[in-house]
Formats: structure tokens, sequence, C-alpha cells
């Protein structure tokens, strides 16, 4: 079921994508959403979790993870939190596909052996459907041809299942799947709070964006 969620949540992104062809707005909106699910998620969730654990200096890996993440974002130009710059070539964006499937397998290791598993599960699935359209936006807006894109985008949703079959089986992150999952917290935290607090042009207060952040952490609260 969590391998299935995860690839799916990708694909539906895909047929939005090439289906529906989205408005920029509508993206923002959805991402809106999952960055507030997903901070919710990790404050009400994940925190009290590894604050309980007997592993010493928590806090420190969760400023790892903070720190890993802006190292990803350089890579990806912040796709991760709705950034994309198209550009008209056929030059396959290695660096953001990459920084983009380390993230997804990171987000997915903590599934492996969370206490929560359901509600991280729905958070991650729902926060990689808008970065799916972001991905896939990029690639059909680009010279890249439509198959290449589709498997890229296939073998991108791969990666979260393989990180949580990763977490299931390598015992060196099984050891120390407390310390994973507070670096997992600090790029949760990096990418939830960029999108909450970033996406307004001016600052200026938006009562769509600000419902759909309202709804988010309301639905995260009930899980």
């Amino acid at each position: 079921m969590t391998y299935i969620a995860l690839i799916v949540s990708v694909l539906v992104g895909i047929l939005i994508v090439f289906g529906l062809k989205p408005s920029n707005k509508t993206a923002q909106l959805l991402l809106a959403f999952s960055g507030a699910y997903l901070l919710s998620i990790t404050i009400l969730h994940l925190f009290p979790e590894v604050y309980a654990s007997d592993v010493s200096n928590v806090g420190l890996f969760i400023l790892i993870g903070l720190l890993f993440q802006l190292v990803l974002d350089f890579f990806s130009k912040g796709a991760e939190h709705g950034h994309i710059h198209i550009q008209k070539n056929s030059t396959f964006p290695w660096a953001l596909f990459v920084s983009l499937s380390i993230h997804a397998f990171m987000e997915g290791i903590p599934l492996a052996h969370n206490h929560h598993h359901e509600y991280l599960l729905w958070a991650i699935v729902v926060h990689k459907i808008p970065i799916a359209i972001i991905l896939g936006t990029f690639f059909v807006n680009s010279n890249i041809a439509k198959s290449k894109a589709i498997l890229f985008l296939i073998l991108f949703s791969l990666m979260s299942p393989l990180g949580s079959l990763a977490g299931e089986h390598i015992q060196v992150i099984m050891t120390y799947k407390t310390e994973i999952t507070a670096i997992i917290i600090g790029i949760f935290l990096h990418i939830s709070t960029i999108i909450l607090f970033e996406t307004s042009k001016d600052h200026k207060f938006n009562l769509i964006k600000f419902i759909a952040i309202l709804t988010g952490m309301f639905v995260a609260f009930l899980a």
C-alpha cells in the first residue's frame, strides 16, 4: 500500500500535467495546502517522536537536515517548494532530477519505521503531487522529448518507495533511524516553511492561499 500510494501520487501529478494542463496558480494553491499539511504533521507527530527517544542532540540532526536541503536547493533551484525555471533547450536537467530524486529517496526512509506511518505517508503523498506537476510542467515547456520526460518522471516516482525499502532492510539506516528521521524533519521544515512564507508576491495577503493553508493544518490536526 505504501509503495503504491507513493508511486500513484507522482503519476497523478503527471496525468494532471498532460491532461488538464493546470495553471501556475492552481499548482501554488496545491503547494500551499501540502506545505501546511506537511508542516503540521511534522510538528504534531514527528517532533514528539524524535524528542521522546533516547538519542541525544536530536536538534543538531534537525539542523543538519535544514542545511542539507539548502544544498539540494542549490542544484534543484527550489523546485521542491514551487520554484521552477523553464529552459527552452534540449539539455536534460540532470542536477534538477538528481537533487529531487535524493530528496524523494530520503523522505521515504522514515516510512519504514515511523509510529505515525499513515499520517506521514499521506503528508508525503500530498506533497509529491504538486512537485510532480511542477516537474512535469518543466518537461512539457522544454524541448525534452515527451517519452524521455515520462520515463524520468516514472523513475522519480520510484525514489520514495526505494527510500522506504532501504529503511526496512539496510542495517545502518535501521540502527540510526531516529537520527535520520530528525534529518528528514529538518528537510520538511525547510520546504514547508518556504512554501508557506515565500510564495506571496509583495507580501500581500492572499485569502485563497490562506484558506488552503488553514485547510491543510486542519486536516493534519484531524489525522
